[in-house]
């Protein structure tokens, strides 16, 4: 199937030649003709199936037919996201595909200065792509209005609730008008979220790929029992055997982050830390420099990384193990994206080695061990 086949008007396509799309993923095959159709959909995708095409797309399409020249611009779609790089990235996406309509989109977040996000709200926007906390900030400065929203869509619901943001999205709810279209996206389906989808969709069309446990079916998956100590000896080594790579180093923790980065500088090893306590400018900076090459390491931590898409990232290195077996495959599910191959690297130490019977029971795979130390 192609996008033509889609039934995606003539803006839009064009949009897509441009930038070399052609066939739509899975999650686009099905849930671009039920967003198009105005219906409500449960999406069950995680980051990196081209879920944000597949909300993106028919939103264009159905505003971009509505849009009337001179027509007072009233934001018409929220996309709440949440993270500061997922929604820059969202923008970024409807950048590209509503370059040949009309339409205004703007990104709103926290950690950054207001004024140039409300300067760009008060020239009116028929897209708002926010963060919770931001959102709800400049609705109390009256900066926001959602009176006119027709088009809601709440992405990567899970990690709201992992990050603690359903007060908030409870909070934004009874803010939205009782007539729009609701699309839901998340990657899991805790109970808690369950609910939520269903206090908030309106008989929907459910859409559901890639289930966790097979999504790390085409990366490499290797194990090193190596102990603390060693931990950055055996970083190191692979790090300059692999000199050719982009990788992609989680930590557990914000300090243990900044400490990997200074260590590989030392090094001579180029990279950097990306994590909460970071400027907003800083993180922007060294995704920017990641992604053009400037520099091949980023270590980071669980929520710094969510919802980050980077293109052709060849390998995974668990410094730390996570809490969460899900939050495994999520981590190393951020290599080997549209069908490149992805290698992921884990160190176990002694005290995780639990975690490790936990994974390979998610997955259903036995992890490759390379190294015991």
């Amino acid at each position: 199937m192609t996008f033509k086949e889609l039934n995606i008007s003539e803006p839009i396509l064009k949009a897509l030649v441009n930038k070399k799309y052609e066939t739509p993923t899975p999650i686009q095959e099905q849930a671009i003709p039920v967003a198009i159709s105005g219906r409500d959909l449960l999406g069950i995708a995680q980051t990196g199936t081209g879920k944000t095409a597949a909300f993106a797309i028919p939103v264009i399409q159905k505003l971009n037919r509505l849009q009337v020249q001179g027509q007072r611009r009233d934001i018409k779609a929220l996309i709440l996201t949440p993270t500061r790089e997922l929604a820059i990235q969202i923008d970024e996406c409807f950048k590209d595909y509503a370059k040949y309509t009309d339409l205004r989109h703007t990104v709103i977040f926290g950690g950054v200065n207001q004024q140039s996000q409300t300067d760009r709200l008060k020239k009116g926007v028929d897209i708002l792509i926010a963060t919770p906390g931001r959102l709800l900030d400049l609705i109390a400065q009256k900066y926001v209005t959602l009176n006119s929203i027709r088009h809601f869509i709440l992405d990567e619901a899970d990690r709201m609730l992992d990050m603690g943001f359903i007060h908030d999205i409870k909070r934004l709810l009874p803010m939205l008008p009782k007539r729009k279209q609701t699309l839901f996206f998340s990657a899991t389906m805790p109970l808690a979220i369950a609910e939520l989808s269903k206090s908030i969709l309106y008989n929907p069309v459910k859409v559901e790929v890639t289930p966790v446990s097979s999504a790390v079916e085409t990366i490499e998956q290797c194990l090193y029992f190596v102990e603390k100590p060693q931990k950055k000896d055996l970083l190191i080594t692979i790090l300059k055997k692999e000199q050719d790579k982009s990788v992609l180093v989680f930590s557990r923790t914000k300090h243990g982050a900044d400490k990997i980065a200074r260590i590989l500088n030392k090094k001579g090893i180029g990279c950097e830390a990306i994590h909460g306590n970071k400027a907003q400018g800083a993180r922007q900076r060294a995704l920017t420099n990641f992604k053009s090459g400037k520099t091949r390491v980023i270590i980071a931590t669980d929520i710094a990384a969510r919802g980050l898409d980077i293109a052709n990232l060849e390998m995974v290195i668990n410094y730390d193990l996570p809490d969460m077996a899900e939050t495994y495959v999520h981590r190393i599910g951020r290599t080997g994206r549209a069908g490149n191959s992805g290698t992921a690297l884990t160190f176990c130490s002694h005290d995780e080695r639990m975690m490790i019977k936990d994974i390979q029971k998610l997955t259903g795979q036995k992890l490759n061990t390379v190294l015991t130390a």
